[in-house]
Formats: structure tokens, C-alpha cells, sequence
């Protein structure tokens, strides 16, 4: 009788019964969807996560810690300075060439003064940094940064137009593909910029062109996409600013901090993990995110910046994929025209880890001052490492050597000279202040 009267009841308010049924037996709690942080989502709202951003970065970041980095006098800029001076080797660099395509001067006389300019824009930077003293360490290692790039690009830009004037008097008509670099597909938008030969190419156009180009490899017609992308750009430039703030972060509270307390030369040695993880989040910033960022807004088309180098199971093919404008330049002007000159392929190889090795240390120690060629030593060491890798280990096992090699080798070479900057700098009050009560 009770489940009667509960049926007599429920048959009372027949539209009720049905829907709480329905909703019972008919309806499922699942549907078909994607992850609200998948791409495929559609989902785009992330105004919590810039907010949280904005949080973070006022706890992780001093602004003004950031600024002393790069300025003493918030009124003297003095890197801002000599990386403007710059222009006067990218002119002359480019004056010296149109003179010798006319031939108001001769191969000799455009040759020296091109060694004199490529040498001038090593010694002259170096020089201002360690003598001017308003010029903080992260500004002279920007400043020599910058000015070693353009001593690359400036060598390869007269490389080039070396070989055009050599095929010019030969009776060639146009620039052949071999003494193009690199030999890469056109893409579909290259027909939209017109085709330059020389001596056309020397223009000041062409010449801020490539002194901006994401590579250090000159050629008359490079690459170009049909459009830049404003979607892809924005998307790198909140990568650009993301993990730029990380960076910064880190280095802040993590590294500093532990730095300015190991006063015991391999104490620095415990931060080889912390130092690794910021030099991968470093690649990921400036080779996908800046330069792509950069290729993007000049629409430059060859994009393969890196290669797959974690899967490195030999050391050369570590150095040969993770900077590819670096092995492309190498491989162009310095490690082929010597094997061409008869040298053998090992004293070649060992020469581009010297000149490497020599631009490591240039850009460490002539910024923090200090000579200890450690940076040198740790470059030179990848010539053995790279010999016993090849040799002894393959597969998984060279792999975990290339690894390891990353982890502990030159990066702790670097932490090194910082720590012992900090030593030189400020050692004694960071002494006086763990050893004194407040």
C-alpha cells in the first residue's frame, strides 16, 4: 500500500516525475571536450594568470636591482653609447665595399682596411669597458655582446661581396647559388621581393637588413615569408616577456642570494642544477622566442635557428645543432675555406673550438675584469671530451655524457668568475655580515 500511495502520489505531477527521471537515467555527466589550456579549446582567457604574473613579478623582481645591472647614473648610459657607436664600423664596412666595386680603390687597400675595422671592433669595445668605470658587468658583457655579432656578420658581409666581385671579373652575370649561405628552398613569398645583384646590394637598406637579421650569414637574396603573422608575433613577444621575467627571478632569489654566501671557492659548485635549468629556459628565450620574434617582423624566412640537440650522442653534434647561425657561419668562412687551404679535418675542428674559446673569454672576463680563463680551459676541454665521446660512448650513453658535460662543464666555469667577483667586490662586507651580530 505504501509504494501505492508513494505511485499515486508521484502520478499526481506527471512532468516532475519525467524530468527528475531524465535526469536520472537519460543524462550523462561526461561530454566530449578538450582541456581549458589545450589549444584546441578555443579558451583564451587568461586575465588571472597575467594578474598572478603581475604579483610574482613584484616579489621575485626588485626593478631597481634590475636597472643598477645595467645603469650606476640613471643619467649616464654608457653601453646604451658604444652599441650606437657601432654604426661607424657598419659604415665604414659598407663604404669600404662600394668603393672597391667602382675600383677607386684597390683589392690590397679595401683588404686592409677591412682587417682594420674587423680588429678595431674587438679592441675598441674592450678597451672603453675597462676603462670606463660607470660601465656596469652586464652592460660591457650587452655592449661586447652586441659588438662581436656585428664582428661576425661584418667579416661574412665582405666574405661575400669578395666573391661577387671575384665572379664580376670572371664575366659571370649573376651571383650562382654555391656562394649564396646557406642553400635553402625559397619560400612562397619570395617572389614578392625583387631580386638584387651586385653591386646593387650595397645599399644602406640592404646592409640594416642583414645587421638586424636573425643570422650572422650574408647573402644578396635571403629568404622571406609572404606576411608577418601578428597572431605568431604576439605569441612570442608574451613568450619574450614570460620567461624573460623568470629569468630574472631566478637569477634573483635563487642565485644571488646562495652566491653572495659561499665564500668557499667550490661552495658556488651546489647552484651547477640551478645555473643548467636557467641556461635551458635561456635557449628556449632567445633562440625560439627573440629570434623568431625578430625573423617574424622582417619577415626573414629561414627559421632553423637550433636543431635537435638534446639528442646529442656525440659532443661535435651538440656544437653543430644548438646555435645554428654560430655552425653556419663556422662552417662558411673559417672551418671549409681551411680545408680547402689543405689543413686536415681535426686541426680544423680544433681551431673553430680556439676561436670559440677565445670569444667565450672575451665576453666574461674583459666585462667582470678578471682574467682566469676558465671559460677558455672549459671550451677547449669539449676537444678531448668530444674525442673520448665518439670514441668510447654511442647511443644512449654518448647522450648522458653530452648531458652531463652541459650540467657540470662551462656553465660552472661561469659561476665561477661570478663568484669570484663577488668575492672581489664585495667579500668582506658579506664576511663582516655573518660573522658580526646585529
Amino acid at each position: 500500500m505504501q509504494k501505492a500511495g508513494r505511485m499515486i502520489k508521484c502520478s499526481k505531477y506527471p512532468n516532475v516525475t519525467s524530468k527528475i527521471v531524465g535526469s536520472m537515467f537519460s543524462d550523462s555527466c561526461h561530454v566530449l571536450q578538450e582541456s581549458l589550456l589545450s589549444s584546441a579549446s578555443g579558451y583564451s582567457n587568461y586575465r588571472g594568470i597575467l594578474n598572478w604574473c603581475v604579483v610574482m613579478y613584484g616579489i621575485l623582481v626588485d626593478p631597481i636591482q634590475v636597472v643598477s645591472l645595467f645603469l650606476k647614473d640613471p643619467y649616464s648610459w654608457p653601453s646604451a653609447c658604444l652599441i650606437i657607436t657601432s654604426n661607424v664600423f657598419i659604415l665604414a664596412a659598407l663604404y669600404t665595399e662600394r668603393r672597391l666595386a667602382v675600383g677607386t680603390i684597390s683589392k690590397t687597400t679595401g683588404l686592409i682596411l677591412h682587417i682594420f675595422n674587423l680588429i678595431s671592433m674587438l679592441i675598441f669595445p674592450s678597451a672603453t669597458v675597462l676603462t670606463v668605470t660607470s660601465i656596469t658587468p652586464v652592460g660591457g658583457v650587452l655592449s661586447l655582446a652586441v659588438y662581436t655579432v656585428l664582428f661576425l656578420k661584418l667579416y661574412s658581409y665582405q666574405d661575400t661581396n669578395r666573391w661577387c666581385r671575384e665572379i664580376r671579373q670572371a664575366k659571370a652575370k649573376r651571383l650562382t647559388r654555391s656562394y649564396s649561405c646557406p642553400s635553402v628552398a625559397q619560400s612562397n613569398g619570395s617572389a614578392v621581393h625583387s631580386h638584387v645583384s651586385y653591386p646593387g646590394n650595397l645599399t644602406h637598406r640592404d646592409m640594416y637588413y642583414f645587421v638586424f637579421a636573425p643570422t650572422l650569414c650574408y647573402q644578396l637574396n635571403f629568404p622571406r615569408s609572404p606576411r608577418i603573422r601578428k597572431r605568431f608575433l604576439m605569441r612570442r613577444l608574451f613568450e619574450m616577456l614570460f620567461f624573460m621575467q623568470l629569468l630574472v627571478g631566478l637569477i634573483q632569489q635563487w642565485m644571488v642570494p646562495t652566491i653572495q654566501n659561499s665564500m668557499k671557492p667550490f661552495q658556488v659548485c651546489i647552484l651547477h642544477v640551478p645555473n643548467h635549468l636557467i641556461w635551458l629556459i635561456f635557449f628556449y628565450w632567445f633562440f625560439h622566442s627573440s629570434m623568431n620574434f625578430v625573423a617574424e617582423l622582417l619577415q626573414f624566412g629561414d627559421r632553423e635557428f637550433y636543431r635537435d640537440w638534446w639528442n646529442s650522442e656525440s659532443v661535435t653534434y651538440f656544437w653543430a645543432n644548438w646555435n645554428i647561425p654560430v655552425h653556419k657561419w663556422c662552417l662558411r668562412h673559417f672551418y671549409k675555406p681551411m680545408l680547402r687551404k689543405g689543413v686536415n679535418k681535426f686541426l680544423a675542428q680544433t681551431a673553430v673550438f680556439l676561436v670559440s674559446a677565445f670569444f667565450h673569454e672575451y665576453l666574461v672576463s674583459v666585462p667582470l675584469k678578471m682574467f682566469r680563463l676558465w671559460a677558455f680551459m672549459g671550451m677547449m676541454a669539449q676537444v678531448p671530451l668530444a674525442w673520448f665521446v665518439g670514441r668510447f660512448l654511442n647511443g644512449n650513453y654518448g647522450n648522458a655524457a653530452v648531458w652531463i658535460s652541459l650540467i657540470i662543464g662551462q656553465p660552472v666555469a661561469v659561476l665561477m668568475y661570478v663568484h669570484d667577483y663577488y668575492v672581489i667586490h664585495y667579500g668582506s662586507t658579506t664576511y663582516q655580515t655573518r660573522i658580526l651580530p646585529p
